[in-house]
C-alpha cells in the first residue's frame, strides 16, 4: 500500500510544535519564562540553520517533564492543545491528509519533535502512525532522556527504515511532503517529494530538481507556488 508521509511542524501546523510548547510553558510559569525563552529560541534559530544538536535540545525540552505526575503533564497537554496547537492546525492540511485517506495510501507523520507533545497532534489529524523522537519513560516517569535514534534529518530515514522492516510497507511509489531542509534526506528517497511552504534552502533544491512546490496556508485545499502557480492541484481531483 502507497505510504503518504508527512512532517508536522510548519507543514500541517503554521508553527512549529517544539517551540510553542517552550513559549508554553514560560506563559504559564512551569518555567523561567525570559531564560528558557532565550535558550528556547536559540535552539530554534539552530533547527532552521540545520546545525541544531537535537541530544542537547531534548534534554532541554524535556527537562520540565522531569518526575511529574502523569495527571499534571496530561492537565498541561490539553491546555497547551486548546490554547497554542488547535489553532494553528491547517485546514489545507486536513484537505491533504484527507484526500490521500480517500486513495487507500497509508497514512504515517515523521516528525524530529517528541512523542509525548505530538502523539496528540496526530490523533487530532486522525493519523495513527506516528514516528517521534521518543522520551524515556522509567516506572510511568520522564526521565528527561531519549531511547534510540532521533528522528532529525538522516535520523529520520534509520527510523523510517526500520518502521518499514517491522511492518512489511515499503517506499514505492511513497509520498513525503516537508517545509525543511532538514527533511532533504529522505524527501530524496521517495517518489513523490513535496516541499511545503518550504525555507529557501528546499524551495531552491525543490526548484532545481523539478519538486512539487506547495502552500497549505491558502484557504481549504493546497495550492501551487513558485513555477507550479497557477496550475491546479492533483489534491482536487476526486
Amino acid at each position: 500500500m502507497t505510504l503518504a508521509i508527512f512532517d508536522l511542524d510548519n507543514t500541517l501546523l503554521s508553527d512549529d510544535s517544539d517551540h510553542l510548547w517552550g513559549c508554553f510553558l514560560a506563559q504559564q510559569g512551569i518555567v523561567d519564562g525570559r531564560s528558557h525563552q532565550r535558550e528556547n529560541d536559540r535552539f530554534y534559530e539552530e533547527y532552521k540553520a540545520g546545525t541544531l544538536d537535537i541530544f542537547a535540545y531534548q534534554r532541554f525540552i524535556l527537562a520540565p517533564l522531569v518526575d511529574r505526575e502523569p495527571a499534571t503533564l496530561e492537565a498541561w497537554h490539553r491546555r497547551y492543545m486548546t490554547e497554542m496547537i488547535a489553532p494553528i492546525i491547517l485546514p489545507a492540511g486536513r484537505t491533504l491528509v484527507e484526500w490521500h485517506r480517500s486513495q487507500g495510501h497509508t497514512l504515517l507523520i515523521i516528525t524530529a519533535t517528541n512523542r509525548f507533545i505530538t502523539a496528540p497532534i496526530a490523533a487530532a489529524l486522525g493519523v495513527d502512525a506516528l514516528l517521534a523522537t521518543e522520551p524515556e519513560v522509567v516506572q510511568g516517569r520522564y526521565t528527561g532522556n531519549i531511547v534510540g535514534i532521533p528522528t532529525f534529518q538522516q535520523g529520520k530515514v534509520e527510523r523510517l527504515e526500520q518502521w518499514l522492516r517491522e511492518t512489511g510497507h515499503n517506499l514505492a511509489g511513497a509520498w513525503f511532503y516537508s517545509d525543511s531542509h532538514n527533511d532533504l534526506p529522505l524527501l530524496e528517497l521517495v517518489a513523490h517529494p513535496v516541499a511545503v511552504d518550504p525555507d529557501e534552502t528546499l524551495r531552491s533544491h525543490a526548484e532545481t530538481l523539478g519538486w512539487d512546490i506547495v502552500t497549505l496556508r491558502r484557504g481549504e485545499r493546497p495550492q501551487p507556488l513558485a513555477r507550479d502557480e497557477g496550475r491546479g492541484t492533483k489534491y482536487e481531483e476526486g
